[in-house]
């Protein structure tokens, strides 16, 4: 990032999609300035991003680089978008499309990207033609082509220089597994195997580099202070370097489009440590991006805007312009009512930092890949977010002193250097909990957790695993309940067991089965194995228990994780009685001198049970949503403080909220009723 300063974002942001065909007529005929910008100041719009270039690759200005669209009735149209929004003080950022960029594709089809699956975005699903040619398909721009990055620089300079623009948003820098003439050369001459898929990955984010690199050097050197971000709809976990050309973070999330409602508030967690400036993305849409006429509740996108600033996000709604270029009243009375409540909370927002006592080691950082989810990180959030306890996701760079528990999800590999470092932890106070394979290396374990042994995988498929409520968690049962994921051969040593591992009669073959599913526990075979342990402060399960929470939902494996925290860290900075889908978050405001607590409840339900896929044609998907939110309460909160508040109160409306101080020295505030989202201010502390 550039020794330039760039001005914070704002808080109440639109991301305007246009992409329009070149077979539409009358681009832009309907566009009011006067309207747009009337409509976005009475929903409480503060930015809005608007276009250079679209996915079809036609420009909406007089370009000298790109080419207008053949049917633009108004021959600058993003000039007068910025023009009007600027007399109204409301920011315009710019967005060019990168790799799908339609023009381009035909006029250079070398430029192609040869996908290794022949697998492009919105493919018929019965079009085996090579490079999809007979699809109504996104034909990808391979980054690695010189007169491609120049001709992106060359856009990104002219609308730089001619608008008066406070960012450029480049939209889609992805990891397509290019096996291009270009990408073949690149991969040999750096000893990658392009018929290995993590090779071509490893080749595909090194390409990427090169070109975030070319065009921010170039765009910050010419234009301090211009904002850059480069959009691949996930902030990978690979840390901080890895955005060392971006001025902020924008977190696409849209939570009806495939991300579901646990994929920001993960990656929310890992942006804040980070300490970029960031935005969470979400979209007024019922489905995804590209849906005209779809419209989301106002319960949901005020549930969801609150989520993100709760988080230390800005927020962002993606909206889709019609091609007439009349701005839709409607999506804009449904956002009004979240952003006007956004406005209200922006003095307890600048400058809060998350209060978080647990991280969590994001496996991704350890098994990159090219997609938005790694099912271990994502179990493990969703049951931090279930069990209401304040976290913060870190990859393999980011130090681990400021938590008191550290949790290495299913499958972290643990080498000397790792090893050192959370031994010094350890030492030092910090707790962990591992799980799976996390620390177990070919010659034994990574680290002292008074095991003896690990003889490789379980070999009953499912097994059983048989807890001590009373030392573990009193929301397990005495009898052996199902394990449905492979566990680890462990010999405890010094270690205290808590749980064990029990074998079924047999596993399922045609040879011997039992009943539906699998086979029951053997009550004579004893055990074969601990499956939960503790010692020194670290806290071990033999299951990759992340993952299977995150594949089956079983509340029993949340319980194992929960009792393990309570005895690490019995006394956390945060308890609450909301339910299981409420969530929290607790932030500080050190110039201020004050707590924010921010209390919410939004329950998503399935409604859409075979919602067709927005970017993969013939697939199907589950679509959480939300219609209406209920109020509930009261609601319990205590908290652990450094001092006793001078004053309890909702930011909202300033009343004062009820409290008490508890023998233990814990702040206990009490809310009637919770609709949606509270912000309680602890003030003087």
């Amino acid at each position: 990032m550039p020794a330039t300063p760039f001005k914070p974002l704002r808080y109440r942001q639109i991301h305007l999609d246009f992409h329009t065909s070149e077979h539409i007529p009358g681009v832009g005929s309907a566009f009011d300035p006067d309207d747009f910008v009337a409509t976005l100041k009475a929903a409480n719009v503060d930015s809005i991003t608007v276009f250079a270039k679209c996915h079809h690759g036609w420009s909406y200005y007089p370009t000298k680089v790109g080419k207008p669209h053949p049917h633009l009735t108004r021959p600058d149209l993003m000039g007068d978008m910025i023009k009007a929004c600027a007399a109204a003080d409301i920011e315009v950022p710019v967005y060019i499309s990168v790799q799908w960029d339609e023009l381009t594709a035909r006029e250079h089809p070398e430029w192609r990207v040869m996908a290794a699956d022949n697998h492009f975005q919105h493919e018929k699903p019965d079009d085996i033609s090579s490079l999809k040619q007979l699809s109504p398909a996104w034909h990808t721009i391979c980054l690695n082509h010189q007169g491609f990055r120049d001709y992106i620089l060359d856009q990104a300079r002219e609308v730089a220089s001619n608008y008066k623009t406070p960012g450029l948003f480049f939209d889609i820098v992805l990891t397509p597994g290019c096996v291009c003439s270009a990408c073949i050369g690149r991969m040999l001459a750096e000893g990658l195997d392009p018929e290995n898929a993590d090779d071509r990955l490893k080749n595909d984010e090194a390409v990427n580099e090169e070109f975030r690199q070319y065009i921010s050097d170039a765009i910050f050197a010419e234009f301090p202070g211009l904002r850059v971000f480069y959009n691949c709809g996930h902030i990978h976990k690979q840390g901080q370097k890895r955005f060392a050309t971006y001025s902020h973070l924008e977190l696409e999330s849209l939570p009806t489009g495939g991300w579901g409602y646990d994929h920001f508030p993960s990656s929310a967690r890992y942006a804040a440590p980070l300490g970029f400036d960031f935005l969470g993305q979400t979209g007024k849409f019922h489905t995804s991006w590209g849906e005209f006429g779809g419209f989301k509740s106002q319960q949901a996108l005020m549930y969801e805007t609150a989520q993100m600033v709760a988080l230390g996000a800005k927020c962002l709604v993606g909206d889709q312009l019609h091609p007439n270029g009349a701005i839709n009243h409607d999506t804009y009375k449904s956002i009004a009512p979240a952003y006007e409540r956004i406005a209200k909370l922006e003095p307890f927002l600048a400058g809060a930092k998350q209060v978080s006592e647990i991280a969590i080691l994001a496996a991704e950082y350890f098994h990159p890949v090219g997609a938005r989810n790694n099912q271990s990180d994502d179990g493990a959030a969703q049951m931090l977010q279930e069990l209401k306890l304040p976290f913060d996701v870190l990859d393999g760079t980011a130090s681990f002193d400021p938590y008191r528990l550290l949790i290495l999800p299913d499958s972290i590999p643990i080498d000397a250097e790792l090893a050192a470092r959370l031994e010094r932890y350890v030492a030092a106070g910090g707790k962990l909990i591992l799980s799976g394979s996390s620390g177990i290396n070919a010659d034994g374990f990574a680290l002292d957790l008074g095991l003896e042994s690990a003889n490789g995988p379980v070999e009953f498929n499912p097994s059983y695993l048989r807890a001590d409520p009373d030392a573990l968690d009193a929301g397990l049962p005495e009898s052996p309940f199902v394990m449905y994921g492979t566990g680890e051969t462990i010999v405890s040593g010094a270690a205290t067991v808590l749980a064990s591992i029990v074998p079924s009669y047999f596993n399922r073959t045609y040879r011997h089965y039992c009943s539906h599913q699998h086979t029951p526990d053997d009550p004579t075979a004893g055990t074969i194995g601990a499956g939960v342990t503790e010692y020194r402060g670290i806290g071990y399960v033999a299951f990759p228990i992340f993952e299977m929470y995150h594949a089956f939902g079983q509340p029993l494996y949340k319980y194992i994780i929960r009792g393990l925290i309570r005895r690490l860290m019995p006394d956390p900075v945060l308890e609450t009685d909301l339910p299981s889908s409420g969530r929290v978050a607790l932030t500080h405001q050190a110039s201020e001198n004050r707590h924010i607590l921010h209390l919410l409840y939004g329950s998503p339900q399935v409604r859409g049970k075979a919602v067709p896929s927005a970017f993969e044609r013939g697939h199907k998907r589950v679509l959480e949503m939300i219609e209406d939110i209920p109020a509930i309460g009261p609601v319990t909160a205590s908290l652990r403080l450094p001092a006793k508040p001078g004053r309890i109160y909702d930011a909202m409306t300033g009343a004062d909220v009820d409290w008490q101080m508890l023998d233990d020295g814990r702040v206990q505030v009490t809310l009637p009723r919770l609709h949606i989202h509270s912000a309680l201010v602890l003030e003087g502390v």
